[in-house]
């Protein structure tokens, strides 16, 4: 069996730390715009929110550490749908990043060749990235960390500049601007930069969606790693941009702030710095896209929310028609808006907020329907019912100071969510098309037999997958529950109940006599009971897996207590159903 890449900390931190350090370039200047002199408030507002989703992400993946982010914890705490509204309103996501950094890096670009296409320079950076990626995610990570660290580096120097000009310079700037009135209120000026500066941390659910690609106990330090480059750096430069300009200044270079104030306070050389360093960041963050994206649909497909062929991998196992799907999408996506992308904003900005008040909820759904699964770490209710509010108040933010955006969100999202809600109830809507066909084309029977053997052959094929149930002498209640989350979630009509007979375990004398019962209530799924003598762990569900040609994550489980000897990562992507 193939052993895939392992990430360390600096490269899992890398891949996801180009995407939200990336947004040091604008969001400073976006929150002063807002909230002006009081910008650096708001954005350690939100250094504050992302400390208290540091906790909410480390419970959930602690406990549930499988690629998809949002959509595997509810997945494993809720149902299908309401998992797959989580990976639609990600996918969209990735696709906005993706787009709107490759589209900026060659505005940045242009700065050096007047000349440079946008259009054709954005293709050319997705193609690369598309390209870079089929090498496979060890030299898609090299990648990043030269990114990542020449990032890193040049925020340190930009800042260390601009602290020496304010020191040398005196605070004059910071006097006048704390002087200046604001037509508004201060709670409304902290309300709205607050609400623009949380469009800046867009890249903080990566890191979930690549889990299985990281070493053990990375995935917590890629959370603490993010949070300290937007706690330190976001607030410190819009104070910075305060103390050697003027609140006119900032708002006339929203697109370029941080190249403004190098050559403010340092001169065209780190003008040019600065600018080098965006095209590199958002750069970055085309490929952190890419990288989460894979995983995320990797994921989907193997639940059958996508055709099985997305799963195909060459050599260095990459994904490619995955990829490929992504890198047309954006492509299209860019063609479609003809190069303006203050659209694609409106979807950026509510998919991504919305994918984190999703991961607020399903860690909620965890602890109320998952209490026994071990985790590593835990939030308190009160921490993450507070960061639910501060989401929701950023997203009832951005609609409210652009209320355009929802209609552009849903124009993209509906068709989305669409397809995905058809992947899952394929033979319904088959079966309904073919009865249609058939009473409009009574005429034309004959000629369109062969179309109906094809849609009954595809039908039955999608039926026929066989599930698996590995029971611990559930009772009848919890049986029941089974049966009702496969109906509600599942295509299929074949069940098989297994139960793992050891020293240590005697299967209940009512058991067989519960599922009998089962099987007479459910006419529908032909349910098979199995007994196994052995040990329950990784190597059974993989015989069993290989045995009887059924994919490991079309085999469910309780929710295991705190003394079942193997993490839930180890089992191959079993789902918890109950």
């Amino acid at each position: 069996m193939t052993t895939h890449t392992k990430l360390g900390e600096l490269p899992a931190s890398a891949i996801c730390g180009n995407d939200i350090s990336s947004s040091c370039l604008y969001v400073s200047a976006l929150s002063i715009m807002y909230a002006g002199q009081f910008a650096w408030i708001s954005l350690l507002m939100v250094g504050g929110t992302l400390f208290l989703f540091r906790k909410i992400y480390g419970e959930v993946v602690g406990a549930l550490p499988l690629n998809g982010g949002a959509y595997n914890v509810l997945l494993n705490s809720a149902n299908k749908s309401m998992a797959s509204l989580a990976a639609c309103l990600t996918i969209l996501s990735y696709v906005a990043t993706s787009v709107i950094s490759a589209n900026e890096a060659i505005h940045y670009a242009s700065a050096f060749n007047h000349g440079l296409p946008i259009i054709w320079g954005t293709i050319s950076l997705l193609l690369l990235f598309f390209l870079l990626n089929l090498l496979g995610l060890k030299e898609s990570s090299k990648a990043a960390i030269v990114i990542f660290i020449i990032h890193l580096a040049t925020l340190i120097i930009l800042c260390a500049v601009c602290g020496w000009y304010v020191l040398m310079n005196g605070i004059g700037h910071f006097t006048v601007n704390f002087a200046t009135k604001s037509e508004h209120s201060l709670a409304y000026q902290l309300f709205a930069g607050f609400a623009a500066a949380m469009l800046g941390i867009s890249g903080f659910e990566s890191s979930a969606n690549y889990v299985e690609e990281q070493g053990p106990g990375i995935f917590p330090k890629t959370l603490r790693n993010m949070w300290v480059i937007v706690t330190v750096f976001n607030p410190l430069i819009a104070i910075l941009a305060l103390g050697i300009m003027s609140i006119g200044d900032v708002n006339g270079h929203q697109e370029s702030l941080l190249a403004f104030m190098g050559e403010r306070a340092g001169g065209q050389w780190l003008s040019w710095l600065v600018s080098v360093d965006a095209v590199l960041v958002l750069s970055g963050a085309v490929l952190t896209s890419f990288v989460g994206v894979g995983g995320l649909m990797k994921r989907m497909t193997l639940d059958r929310i996508f055709p099985q062929f997305l799963l195909k991998e060459n050599s260095r196992q990459a994904p490619y028609y995955i990829l490929l799907v992504f890198f047309v999408l954006c492509v299209s996506v860019l063609l479609s808006t003809g190069g303006n992308l203050q659209a694609l904003a409106g979807v950026y900005a509510i998919s991504f907020l919305a994918v984190m008040g999703l991961f607020g909820i399903g860690n909620l759904l965890l602890k109320l329907r998952r209490k026994r699964l071990p985790r590593p770490e835990r939030a308190t209710t009160g921490s993450v019912f507070l960061a639910l509010i501060a989401v929701g108040t950023a997203l009832v933010g951005n609609v409210m100071l652009n209320p355009h955006y929802v209609l552009v969100f849903f124009e993209y999202f509906i068709p989305t969510f669409l397809i995905a809600l058809m992947m899952m109830d394929r033979s319904l809507i088959l079966s309904g098309l073919l009865s249609i066909i058939l009473y409009f084309f009574k005429p034309l029977k004959q000629s369109i037999e062969r179309f109906t053997d094809w849609t009954n052959q595809t039908i039955k094929e999608i039926n026929d997958q066989e599930f698996v149930f590995f029971s611990k002498g559930d009772d009848i209640a919890s049986l029941n529950r089974v049966m009702i989350y496969i109906e509600e979630n599942e295509e299929t009509n074949r069940l098989r109940i297994v139960t793992i007979e050891s020293e240590h375990f005697i299967i209940p004398e009512n058991l067989h006599r519960d599922i009998e019962t089962l099987d007479r209530a459910y006419p529908e799924i032909d349910i098979t009971y199995e007994i196994i003598k052995g040990d329950f762990g990784p190597e059974l569900i993989q015989e069993l897996s290989e045995k009887w040609q059924i994919p490991t994550n079309f085999m469910f489980i309780g929710s295991p207590s705190q003394k079942f000897e193997y993490r839930i990562e180890e089992l191959g992507g079993v789902r918890l159903i109950i």
